[in-house]
């Protein structure tokens, strides 16, 4: 196979219609994860070990757990001194609600441009257009500069230790030589006013901090005053940790995304200055305060409660769940203010954790990233982000692996990508399809 290192594309129709045909097929292929290990992975990983098979590679089918299928291939490069790049990709969806859905959320239908269905956006769009890629650098003989690991993960909807964290921790020999990757939910068109379309690369993400709160009390009649009641004295932790107000810490990558985007508002702020107001910033940035506000600072969100079994029953203990997030550099702060709020009389443990993340936004990697953007759309503005949840990346940084969110589509305007993660009525357009194809073919073989 050739190395193709000019601007010529690697794409042709077959590829295009591909990424389109794989996308639909994955969506129907019915991945939902519902947690606690309920979910099967295995006939979707089947199907991209296909055809990346009749590609001429060998995928391996890893599995920690029957039917919780990992696929990993590795593609040589052409220059054996050169880093390898890991591409991922999850197989699994959250659940849909078929009653909700304008169309069945697994029947892939195509409709008027645009392709339907749970994971189309997150993120069988992406692994579809990979594959199509690939596939189509066979047919042409292209190979690319460094090494490209693709690897189609189990269980990143949930906890992802039959996924990534499997991968991370028993087979790390198949990533050797990886020391960057690229995966969801970056390099998407956010339309921040008229003419100003932004193509936010995700540069970092938030910590995962899945809380568990108990509250032990004094079991007793409903009709009797209790002081050591579970259930107040949770309430009282709960609606503390719901309502702290915490303080803006601005990482790197923030800090970055903040001078972009204002400067595209015609707005220079001194971040250092005494005095510098974030939120105040943010409030002059229109549409686009919305990709920097939820990662200027950590933050708590009560989601679950359960306690007693009868009315008239006080309860000796009571559980709730919180959904943290900690921003790079925020653990510490975080620890210390759940220690206060919850107080001396509610425990808290971490339930599921996973460490925050951030890349440099000033590396030749992020530049060939903007490059390939800008490329294919010179109108777009490409900056830095952060995202203010997860994704595999936390587990692949065990190995040491730089992460960063780059599954490109160009947006109409009026379509809320973001809505649409975990949302109803989740869809692609075809066109969208199309140009994340072209990009990523570039970047890929250019990297």
């Amino acid at each position: 196979m050739a190395e193709a290192t000019g601007p010529q594309e690697s794409v042709d129709q077959q590829a295009l219609d591909e990424s389109v045909t794989f996308t639909s097929e994955l969506i129907r292929i019915d991945t939902t994860n519902r947690g606690d290990g309920d979910c099967r992975e295995r006939p979707a990983a089947e199907y991209v070990a296909e055809r990346l098979a009749a590609a001429g590679l060998e995928p391996a089918l890893l599995e920690r757990t029957p039917g919780r299928t990992n696929v990993v291939a590795r593609i040589p490069g052409t220059d054996p001194s050169a880093d390898a790049l890991l591409v991922h990709g999850h197989l699994d969806v959250v659940p849909a609600e078929a009653a909700d859905w304008t169309v069945h959320p697994f029947s892939g239908e195509v409709r008027d441009g645009v392709v339907w269905g749970r994971g189309a956006i997150d993120m069988k769009n992406m692994d579809a257009m990979v594959l199509a890629v690939v596939r189509a650098w066979a047919r042409a003989g292209v190979r690319p500069r460094r090494d490209i690991v693709i690897a189609y993960t189990a269980d990143e909807e949930a906890s992802a230790d039959d996924g990534s964290g499997f991968l991370a921790d028993r087979h790390a020999a198949l990533f050797e030589g990886c020391t960057e990757g690229i995966s969801e939910s970056g390099a998407f068109t956010f339309h921040a006013g008229p003419d100003l379309p932004l193509y936010p690369i995700a540069a970092g993400e938030r910590g995962t901090a899945w809380l568990k709160l108990t509250a032990h009390g004094k079991a007793g009649h409903g009709s009797k005053v209790n002081r050591a009641n579970a259930v107040s004295a949770l309430a009282a932790a709960v609606s503390r940790i719901g309502e702290h107000e915490w303080p803006v810490r601005l990482t790197p990558t923030v800090r970055a995304a903040l001078t972009e985007i204002a400067a595209l508002h015609g707005i220079h702020p001194d971040l250092d200055a005494p005095g510098f107001d974030a939120d105040e910033l943010l409030g002059k940035l229109g549409p686009a305060a919305d990709l920097v506000a939820p990662t200027v600072r950590n933050s708590s969100n009560p989601t679950m409660l359960d306690a007693g079994y009868k009315v008239n029953v006080i309860p000796g203990h009571a559980t709730a769940f919180i959904d943290g997030r900690m921003v790079p550099g925020g653990e510490d702060e975080f620890h210390a203010t759940l220690d206060r709020l919850t107080g001396p009389d509610v425990d808290w443990e971490f339930h599921h954790r996973e460490v925050p993340l951030t890349a440099p936004v000033d590396s030749p990697t992020f530049a060939k990233l903007r490059a390939a953007i800008e490329r294919f759309d010179p109108a777009g503005h490409t900056v830095p982000y952060c995202m203010s949840g997860g994704t595999d990346a936390k587990q692949f940084s065990r190995l040491g692996i730089t992460g960063y969110g780059f599954s490109p589509l160009k947006l109409p305007v009026g379509f809320d990508y973001q809505a649409l993660f975990h949302g109803v009525d989740e869809r692609v357009p075809v066109d969208a399809l199309h140009f994340g194809v072209r990009v990523l073919d570039h970047y890929l073989r250019t990297a």
